[in-house]
């Protein structure tokens, strides 16, 4: 705001290290309210807000995929977790993420569902928008394109809307694209700090890699700091290196570390980094764990609908947590990360719960019934 740059551990000196989703959220607020605690109070108050704001999302999207007592049971559910209450004062993207997220839940079902270009356009300015805070957000329209594949919508629609998506997508993010390139004379899509991400996540549990890797790689000298000096691209080729060498002669190690462990890191612990209200991480890991389970339950549930009825609303809401899932696989992966997908198990929790809840009516009207007779 002050020197009308964006500059990320770069001094003065502009940067492309991170996306200015968050910057310029920041900024507005300064400008409107002091570059003090007024300005910080005011950002927590607006992510406060937004919070409460995706209890009704999450409500609206649940109605659509499920019913309105899953809904209830999801919305509930979800205003009684902690972590969300956290995320509310961290000064981090993962709120404005996460309910830009909920939002192209809500209108992606209704695109899929009514197959209109003006849900599809909104979708698309959704995906641009969730863009500028996590850049990842950018292939989403590959579940939209699967689906597609399965209503068997033909072509010429296909690519009439492959373009409207495409057109939203580049007038949303041309502004970033211009900076970038009028700034450093190149085209970045996105940002130059994908390497350093894609680095860590090659460390199994931040441990540097085992001494036969630098004794291939004389480069490193065997010191594990200097596998992160140089430029981002050159982080980006270590990993690269590590993960190599790794699936070469530690094949099932590394197997495990790129699929249930990096599973288990986003989701297993919550979001959860200081106590709210006196909670402590226990009693919050334990709720968390609790609806965690149920919303898997339901999800398996939702899997095996989604095959045997073609359920396209099923099929997308799997599709979604898988695409938002697996694409931390090659970076590190965390609960931050896996943070704004938990309402997408709070959502099959709820449908969970309703179905146990029928299950369990239905059983007690046939034993009535039976004991009449």
């Amino acid at each position: 705001m002050n020197k009308h740059t964006i500059a990320y551990n770069s001094g003065d000196e502009p940067s492309a290290f991170i996306m200015p989703g968050m910057p310029v959220v920041l900024a507005g607020l300064m400008l409107i309210f002091g570059q003090g605690d007024g300005g910080v109070v005011a950002f927590r108050v607006l992510m406060a807000a937004l919070q409460a704001f995706s209890i009704y999302l999450i409500f609206m999207a649940a109605n659509q995929l499920f019913n309105s007592r899953a809904a209830i049971i999801a919305s509930i559910a979800t205003a009684l977790y902690l972590p969300d209450y956290f995320s509310s004062g961290a000064i981090l993207s993962e709120t404005m993420f996460r309910t830009l997220f909920i939002l192209l839940i809500c209108f992606s079902l209704l695109a899929l569902r009514k197959q209109e270009t003006r849900y599809y356009i909104i979708s698309a300015a959704i995906v641009g928008l969730a863009c500028y805070f996590k850049p990842h957000a950018v292939l989403f329209p590959v579940v939209w394109f699967i689906l597609w594949l399965v209503q068997k919508i033909s072509w010429k629609i296909k690519v009439k809307y492959t373009a409207v998506i495409s057109l939203t997508l580049i007038l949303l993010l041309s502004p970033w694209w211009i900076r970038n390139y009028v700034t450093f004379d190149k085209f970045i899509p996105f940002t130059q700090s994908a390497g350093n991400p894609m680095l860590l996540g090659a460390l199994i549990n931040n441990k540097a890699p085992s001494k036969a890797f630098f004794d291939t790689h004389l480069e490193y000298e065997g010191i594990s700091e200097n596998l992160f000096t140089g430029s981002d691209a050159a982080q980006a080729e270590t990993a690269q290196k590590i993960v190599s060498f790794g699936f070469k002669n530690q094949p099932l190690k590394y197997l495990k570390w790129y699929t249930i462990d990096k599973v288990f890191g986003l989701y297993a612990a919550p979001y959860y980094w200081k106590t709210v209200f006196g909670v402590n991480i226990w009693i919050a890991g334990i709720y968390h764990v609790v609806f965690m389970l149920f919303g898997a339950a339901g999800l398996l549930i939702t899997l095996k609908r989604a095959f045997r009825q073609k359920d396209i609303a099923y099929l997308f809401l799997l599709l979604s947590l898988a695409y938002f899932t697996l694409i931390y696989i090659p970076f590190v992966a965390f609960n931050r990360y896996g943070y704004p997908n938990v309402f997408l198990f709070f959502m099959s929790a709820g449908f969970f719960i309703d179905w146990a809840i029928a299950k369990y009516q239905s059983t007690s009207v046939k034993n009535n019934v039976t004991a009449n007779l």
